[in-house]
């Protein structure tokens, strides 16, 4: 990769080209990629997290799994439930590479991690349903799996946000608002709650706010800007699109409607601030 896409690329894309390069050093299967390498091979979103080191896990070294600043061993037994390959290079499931997660990195990079695996789980992405026996279910394993590890390093974290994720979300930023809502004090909200559209469609909005009787949107840094998600559309168009779509949302349901992005999740204080000028403050 040319240095100026290296330096435009996120983290998880850098990230991952590194875990393929450290790879090819990879003699047998006594490691696996684990915690933030096993995430980047699963897709899942490192959110405000700069994993560094290529991490891998295993009682045993090889090629790959040598001490030092570009790779981190982490020397604990791996069992064989534990495992899986995606795209041919080994590494913790998605179950586990969870569990290491979310008690190792920041609340806000747990969330998001914690979120976008139960997306995995559970949500249809065909027709935008939302299983929630099947999201329970995988919950559940989680749990079992952190009563089991009393004792080790961010299990209460880690009890906390295997309770809190929801699949729902949408996006990192949409996991950190929920987050940063709950902070703040307000009640959880719906998430992409479905709403009747001018010509029979169903709209989702991402926050029902239900205590104080508005809608919420996040819109990430790329919805206006970037190619891939604009599609055929112009950023012009896009942006009167969503303008007739809000209009007509606050119109038929007489709520408020409020947006926010990324500077506004900055901090739990800078969301607050963002919806004060709503006049929105938490009932509890």
């Amino acid at each position: 990769m040319r240095q100026p896409d290296w330096a435009s690329a996120f983290p998880e894309t850098r990230h991952l080209l590194r875990v393929v390069a450290a790879d090819s050093a990879r003699r047998t299967d006594a490691v696996v990629f684990s915690h933030a390498s096993a995430a980047v091979l699963r897709e899942l979103p490192l959110f405000r997290f700069q994993p560094g080191a290529v991490h891998v896990a295993g009682l045993h070294t090889d090629g790959v799994a040598r001490t030092g600043p570009l790779v981190r061993h982490h020397e604990v037994a791996v069992p064989e439930s534990d495992r899986d390959v995606v795209d041919g290079i080994p590494c913790t499931t998605l179950e586990r590479t969870v569990f290491d997660l979310i008690r190792t990195t920041p609340r806000e990079t747990a969330v998001a991690i914690a979120d976008a695996a139960l997306r995995l789980i559970a949500y249809n992405s065909g027709d935008r349903t939302y299983d929630e026996v099947a999201a329970d279910t995988w919950r559940a394993r989680l749990h079992l799996r952190i009563a089991r590890s009393t004792g080790a390093r961010g299990i209460r974290q880690a009890r906390w946000i295997a309770a809190f994720a929801d699949g729902r979300a949408q996006l990192p930023g949409e996991s950190v608002s929920r987050l940063y809502l709950s902070d703040l004090g307000f009640a959880p909200p719906r998430l992409q709650v479905p709403f009747p559209g001018p010509n029979g469609e169903l709209l989702a909005i991402d926050f029902g706010l239900d205590d104080v009787g508005a809608w919420g949107e996040f819109d990430g840094e790329g919805k206006y800007f970037d190619p891939s998600i604009l599609g055929s559309q112009t950023t012009r168009q896009t942006f009167a699109k969503e303008k007739e779509r809000e209009d007509w949302i606050r119109g038929r349901s007489s709520r408020r409607f409020v947006r926010w992005g990324m500077p506004h999740i900055a901090t739990p204080a800078a969301l607050s601030q963002r919806l004060s000028l709503f006049g929105l403050t938490p009932t509890r």
